[in-house]
């Protein structure tokens, strides 16, 4: 099959437009000036994506798939997913266009730059294509309301959309062979990676497995250009283990580390990083693997006050942002290098558009007041991100209360470690997950001082979806707690916090 057996006036006939896959490829066929019919099981108004069809003149079938569709079409488009033994499969009776094929006749056309990391990936992204966007330069973008879609095979067909370049953020669900595959059919020409720290240890079984996975990024770009956090050993330990020959451009932040973690080294051995954010910052490992010199580095970091300088190969710059955390300066300084090296934009194009991202929703974010108790909720939902977000919260505010709705996709050690966490930097906690309950009630029962910090007010028997950990009652039930604790301050973390953030409003009438 080959694109120039399609006729302009084809008529693709895609099932399933109200799926992500399927409302991508609709769009990338009808911007390609093919003739494009939709057809799903789901009426209009459950529709999750149908917004995103809006204005491409695409005739959708809801509700039902009546033999119309099949006799308007000239080629069948199913999901992947749709089995051959279904009813509407058989009813198919023109030629079959597979998901893979529409990868292989339609390529992105365009630069593409990719996004990966355990933490902070999303914020990133979102900040590139912001400083894009106000220099006159348009990111492809998937518009699938609620969806993060940076995983499986959105980014891929997200990057054949009709843009000025791609700029894509590659997660995992923690399976091998995902990141690869989305670095290889997107032509990935340049990337950077923010960090790699324990996630998706469950599906896994070990943290160097699930490095291994985000290695992926690293092999398929070989001979390529990579900008890295320098300060995190695993991504300096799998540039080296995988021999990677392309240009890397090294970035870290100079402050004073104030904790010891422990992390494994891609030797085998367990390596200390005095670190500065969890598990970046300053190391040494017998095998060699130590903290380099870097190529851009931020220093004199005023968090009150968003600011820092970053030496840059070029000289120096001052830098204004409007997000809070050291995180951040981090993230910061990754997209500086970004839109320098990838988008080729003069500095104070680059500085202006930073100076006035407000951040990405349910990242650090002030929902409201309550009862005179500021209310903030972020996504964090693995040890490593809430360690981070916590630690800021803290050298930001001072004393406040966590609320925890997060179901680690590690099991249980990790549930552990960010319960560890809540409490070091909390001074109330409310378990407000089922996860988080049961380590809540082995802590009491250890030790009945923690009755004064740990506030179980319930049982949630929610069972866990990926990092969902509660229901929109069980939010809603641990904010209520945490309002009547004597602490000014609340941050809801997790994905479930982030999803039903709309209750804390309620909650104030």
């Amino acid at each position: 099959m080959d694109i120039s057996d399609f006729k302009k006036d084809t008529t693709f006939g895609v099932i399933g437009v109200c799926g992500a896959n399927g409302n991508l490829i609709a769009r990338i066929l009808k911007e390609r000036g093919f003739n494009v019919i939709g057809t799903d099981i789901s009426q209009k108004k459950n529709c999750k994506f149908a917004s995103a069809l809006e204005g491409y003149d695409i005739e959708v079938f809801y509700g039902k798939t009546p033999n119309a569709f099949f006799d308007k079409s000239d080629y069948i488009i199913p999901p992947a997913s749709l089995s051959k033994d279904s009813e509407i499969y058989k009813r198919i009776n023109k030629p079959v266009v597979e998901l893979t094929d529409v990868i292989e006749l339609f390529k992105s056309e365009k630069p593409v730059f990719g996004i990966t990391g355990t933490n902070g990936k999303t914020t990133t992204t979102t900040l590139l294509k912001k400083i894009a966007e106000e220099n006159g330069i348009m990111p492809c973008q998937h518009n699938l309301a609620g969806m993060q879609g940076n995983a499986e095979f959105i980014p891929i067909l997200q990057s054949r959309l009709d843009a000025d370049v791609g700029i894509l953020e590659v997660g995992t669900f923690g399976v091998p062979g995902t990141v690869g595959r989305i670095v290889v059919n997107t032509d990935m020409e340049a990337g950077l990676i923010t960090n790699i720290t324990p996630d998706h240890l469950n599906d896994l079984g070990s943290f160097m497995d699930y490095a291994n996975v985000k290695g992926e990024f690293i092999q398929e770009l070989n001979g390529k250009k990579i900008i890295v956090n320098a300060h995190d050993p695993t991504i300096m330990g799998l540039l080296r283990e995988l021999n990677y020959e392309g240009e890397v451009i090294t970035f870290g932040v100079n402050e004073r580390p104030d904790s010891i973690g422990i992390k494994e080294c891609v030797c085998g051995n367990e390596l200390a990083v005095k670190e500065i954010i969890s598990g970046c910052g300053y190391y040494f490992c017998k095998c060699g693997l130590t903290t380099p010199q870097v190529d851009y580095i931020a220093t004199n970091v005023d968090l009150n006050n968003r600011t820092f300088d970053l030496f840059t190969p070029e000289g120096k710059l001052t830098v204004q942002m409007a997000i809070d955390g050291l995180h951040n300066v981090y993230n910061v300084t990754g997209v500086i290098i970004a839109a320098r090296e990838f988008l080729k934009l003069p500095y104070d194009k680059i500085l202006e558009p930073i100076s006035t991202f407000t951040g990405v929703e349910g990242r650090m974010e002030k929902v409201d007041t309550v009862n005179g108790k500021t209310v903030f909720v972020d996504y964090a939902h693995n040890p490593a991100g809430v360690q981070t977000v916590l630690k800021e919260f803290q050298k930001l505010f001072g004393d406040f209360t966590t609320v925890i709705t997060v179901s680690s996709e590690s099991g249980y050690s990790g549930d552990l470690n960010i319960f560890n966490s809540v409490l070091k930097f909390s001074k109330f906690v409310v378990p407000a997950s089922h996860a988080s309950q049961n380590v809540a009630i082995e802590k009491l029962n250890e030790n009945s001082r923690l009755n004064d910090r740990i506030f179980l007010n319930h049982r949630s028997h929610f069972k866990k979806s990926g990092t969902l950990g509660a229901n929109e009652n069980d939010v809603r039930d641990g904010i209520k707690k945490a309002l009547n604790l004597d602490c000014e301050m609340i941050v809801a973390i997790g994905e479930a916090a982030t999803k039903y953030k709309s209750v804390i409003t309620d909650l104030k009438s």
